[in-house]
């Protein structure tokens, strides 16, 4: 009767010291998704090679390199293998633990301890040999909490994986954009060169039959010469694009010569959602990768609340133990037990409280930063959404724009041959064909590459379901 008495006491005591916390509460929500304004249909699904939709080969093998041994994706990796660690770590505690002890001491006894004559204040060799076993039989789920935090940890720590990996896929095909446009301002400067070498001939003949002056031909000259330097900066601003790439890849002069001018038509029509798409949360890495450090916390949270109750051991012991090096290993000096084992917490300066706030606030800031990605997703694909719609119609009147350039510097060329135009006619002409070239090249980089950041913003070519259904663990 006195023993049920005691347990019942010690089971009411563990529950007032958990009753304790109850004023530590979350005070974070995570923002409602049905507030962030998603349409109610899916993103288009988009190939984890999301890039080789442009057919060129050498972005391709680009890509590839760029994610061979890079170290922003080595950190993530390592990542990876140290939470699958922790979680082997968090899982061998669910199983017994087994352990061997061995001894041998030369000590003096006390003459007014538990040892008898005639070893009492004497020196003597004092040895134990045992074998241990201690099983935490986890009553209240502090070691499952543990357990399910290390797997939460680990998808998260797969999905910066992931989030990692599209990174550098973007960086290097956004960097190839910039190549791209590079390369077609060199043609526009190039294209500008011959012109002006034109205008300048039509101006010397003119000059010769006494139609202009000597002024009109040095001023056609002095437009050459600055779109000969214009085509100078042109294959200049090539080379540095090459640069950057070889940069990203982690490469320096030796991979120059092998970044050759883009093939692939860069202004392919990706399949992209027209609206902000039901599955974006899913879809982005980040995001998914914030979910998991949510539920991570609120395990840690569970498993902080579990330490105030009490902690019951089963344990065993079997092994020898004597006075005297001749007589450990005999039958006479074997000892062996097993029984429970039980710890209660009652008074720890407050510690054990202050672990569970810790825990919630780890809580709060995990929903926290969940709030911000999200908010931070909707954000930059609408953002991009925007900017497609944008250049898009932007594309049609520059269309409108290019072309009329075009006929209106022919047809001011065919005048001033004709020598019904004067000079700053074609020359006027000429600058505006020169515009509407740039701002096309421009143009299709712009748009390129914010097809290019839609598909990052919608998360790529991620699956989240193998991240999640991932890093399981390894069992002991």
């Amino acid at each position: 009767m006195k023993t049920l008495t005691g347990r019942f006491a010690v089971t009411l005591l563990a529950f007032a010291l958990a009753a304790c916390t109850g004023d530590i509460v979350p005070r974070v929500k995570t923002i409602d998704s049905a507030a962030l304004g998603l349409s109610q249909t899916a993103a288009p699904p988009v190939e984890a090679e999301w890039w080789k939709a442009f057919g060129d080969p050498q972005l391709d093998r680009l890509v590839d390199a760029a994610l061979a041994g890079n170290p922003t994706l080595d950190e993530a990796i390592a990542r990876l293998r140290s939470s699958e660690a922790g979680l082997n770590a968090a899982r061998s505690q669910q199983y017994p633990q087994v352990s061997f002890d061995a001894n041998e001491l030369r000590e003096q006894f006390s003459n007014t301890y538990i040892f008898p004559p005639p070893y009492a204040g004497t020196t003597q060799w004092f040895g134990t040999l045992a074998g241990n076993l201690s099983w935490d039989i986890d009553l209240w789920g502090r070691q499952a909490a543990l357990v399910d935090k290390a797997k939460a940890l680990g998808r998260a720590a797969q999905f910066d994986t992931a989030g990692a990996r599209l990174a550098i896929e973007g960086a290097i095909v956004d960097a190839y954009v910039g190549l791209d446009e590079a390369y077609k301002l060199l043609d526009v400067a190039h294209a500008t060169v011959v012109e002006r070498e034109h205008i300048t001939s039509l101006a010397d003949r003119r000059v010769r039959d006494g139609i202009d002056s000597r002024v009109d031909l040095t001023q056609a000259q002095t437009l050459l010469d600055q779109a000969r330097k214009d085509e100078e900066q042109a294959k200049s601003n090539c080379d540095l694009a090459v640069h950057a790439i070889a940069a990203l890849l982690g490469q320096g002069a030796n991979a120059w010569p092998t970044i050759t001018r883009p093939a692939g038509n860069l202004n392919t029509n990706l399949t992209l959602p027209a609206s902000l798409p039901a599955d974006l949360l899913a879809r982005r890495p980040d995001v998914q990768s914030a979910q998991e450090r949510i539920d991570a916390a609120m395990q840690g949270r569970a498993a902080a609340h579990a330490a105030f109750y009490p902690d019951i051991n089963l344990t065993a012991t079997a092994g020898f133990a004597a006075i005297g090096l001749d007589r450990l290993l005999t039958l006479q000096s074997e000892q062996y037990g097993a029984g429970p084992a039980i710890h209660l917490p009652i008074f720890d300066a407050g510690k054990l409280r202050a672990d569970y706030q810790q825990a919630t606030a780890d809580l709060d800031f995990a929903v926290a930063d969940y709030n911000a990605a999200i908010i931070g997703a909707v954000h930059d694909a609408a953002d991009r959404l925007t900017q497609i719609r944008a250049l898009d119609q932007e594309a049609v009147q520059q269309q409108h724009f290019s072309a009329d350039a075009a006929l209106g510097y022919k047809l001011a060329e065919t005048s001033y041959r004709d020598g019904i135009a004067n000079q700053l006619t074609l020359l006027n002409a000429e600058a505006l064909l020169l515009q509407a070239r740039q701002q096309q090249a421009a143009l299709d980089a712009a748009r390129a590459g914010e097809r290019v950041h839609l598909i990052l913003a919608i998360g790529g070519g991620v699956d989240p379901a193998p991240a999640a259904a991932s890093s399981e663990g390894t069992e002991p």
